[in-house]
């Protein structure tokens, strides 16, 4: 550094006398001032922290203010808006149902709808299956439209001994819906003014054209049904009775699909694999053993019809149930005719031994369980012989005979067929 630098090099100011040079009373003056400095540092840097909890404290508070002003409606109020589908799924406890309503557009909050909810019984006796809703309603209206059965569509319900395709009795010409007709009846949806049904015709087509595997036919109906080729009967039985739920928004392949699918589940929750396997028969023969129980007889003989089919196929004779020659055909009676009997069909048990190419009709619960626990008997034959469905069975054929004379006395067969 130069000389000229070090001289206008600015020197420190005195600020007191050294601590050296005081006395003792000055420096325990010092002492005290330097004490009630520290002292004052830390009270204003206390008051600056409790200053910044309170602004960020307050921020907070009118922050929380804000967005609850702003945050989710408690309800809606007015009539509502359009039309929604909701679907209420097996095992959905009424917070999911509200949380499916909520996502769906129908109540603006999940809490209110359960508040409102808990005082309503009904609530608790909601289906699984489609309901119709309007969305955007307050919370009260929309549990009385969930619990309303006319809000509740693509409800399926299939009686016991139902075919696919429709029937005509021969006597009375009355038409008994086919499972075809069932579905496309229960796929009926109005929304918001348009009205949507499947039709037979698609049903039928999509029973014929579409993969058994696209069906969801199981794996222990597969050989079957593929034999069947492309006839639309090849998924006959496959649908059991109950009562189902269909999707009204969905295409006729995939209701189908959806309604085998849930029929097979059923089947498997009742044990029929199992069972079939112990009977030395395959799933598919005991279900069509049990549809063939369900069309021969009235639900107190369930048990000794299986008996008869089981004693016929283990002697070997054919079955020549008249319930078999009916089934291809469009017009049926109790009685068939010579010339029905003696047509070669796939389930012309007539014409053909052992069991027909597919279940003839679906069966109920009495009759899977009646083909899975036959009972004991030796009886070969029987026959109906009053209105009342008295039946007669034996295991002699001139006993048999005698039967079939006290059933036509009785005007139960037509002795000119």
């Amino acid at each position: 550094m130069s000389d000229d630098n070090r001289a206008t090099k600015a020197k420190p100011a005195a600020v007191g006398p050294p601590r050296r040079r005081m006395s003792r009373t000055q420096r325990a003056r010092e002492d005290r001032r330097q004490r009630r400095r520290h002292r004052h540092r830390r009270v204003v840097g206390g008051l600056g922290i409790v200053l910044v909890t309170l602004t960020v404290i307050t921020g907070v508070f009118l922050g929380s203010k804000l967005w609850h002003s702003r945050g989710p409606l408690l309800d809606y109020t007015g009539e509502g808006g359009q039309q929604v589908l909701i679907e209420v799924h097996e095992g959905d406890f009424t917070t999911a149902i509200a949380e499916t309503m909520y996502g769906a557009g129908v109540i603006a909050n999940v809490a209110k709808f359960l508040d409102v909810a808990q005082h309503n019984s009904a609530i608790a006796a909601i289906q699984p299956g489609f309901y119709r809703l309007r969305a955007q309603i307050p919370s009260a209206a929309a549990v009385q439209q969930l619990t309303d059965p006319a809000n509740r569509v693509g409800k399926l319900v299939i009686p016991e001994g139902r075919q696919l395709d429709d029937t005509t009795d021969m006597k009375t010409n009355a038409v008994t819906p086919g499972v075809f007709t069932l579905i496309a009846e229960a796929s009926c949806l109005e929304l918001n003014g348009d009205r949507h049904c499947l039709n037979v015709q698609d049903l039928r087509r999509a029973a014929a054209a579409e993969t058994p595997q696209a069906l969801s036919v199981p794996e222990w109906a597969l050989g079957p049904v593929t034999k069947m080729g492309h006839d639309h009967r090849r998924i006959e039985g496959l649908i059991t009775a109950g009562t189902w739920n269909v999707d009204p928004t969905a295409p006729a392949p995939v209701v189908l699909s959806k309604v085998i699918g849930q029929s097979t589940a059923e089947l498997a929750k009742s044990g029929l694999p199992a069972t079939a396997e112990q009977l030395g028969m395959t799933p598919y023969e005991l279900l069509t053993v049990a549809s063939l129980v369900q069309r021969e007889a009235l639900p107190h003989d369930f048990a000794k019809v299986a008996r008869v089919i089981d004693n016929r196929l283990n002697e070997p004779q054919r079955l020549e149930f008249d319930s078999t020659v009916n089934y291809p055909l469009d017009r049926q009676e109790v009685a068939t005719t010579d010339a029905d009997r003696a047509k070669v069909t796939p389930w012309n048990t007539y014409a053909s031994a052992g069991l027909p190419a597919t279940p003839i009709c679906s069966p109920g619960t009495e009759a899977l369980r009646a083909a899975e626990h036959p009972e004991p008997g030796d009886w070969l034959y029987f026959v109906t012989i009053d209105q009342d469905g008295t039946t007669l069975f034996t295991h002699n054929y001139q006993q048999h005979l005698n039967n079939i004379e006290m059933a036509l006395d009785n005007g139960v067969l037509d002795s000119s067929r």
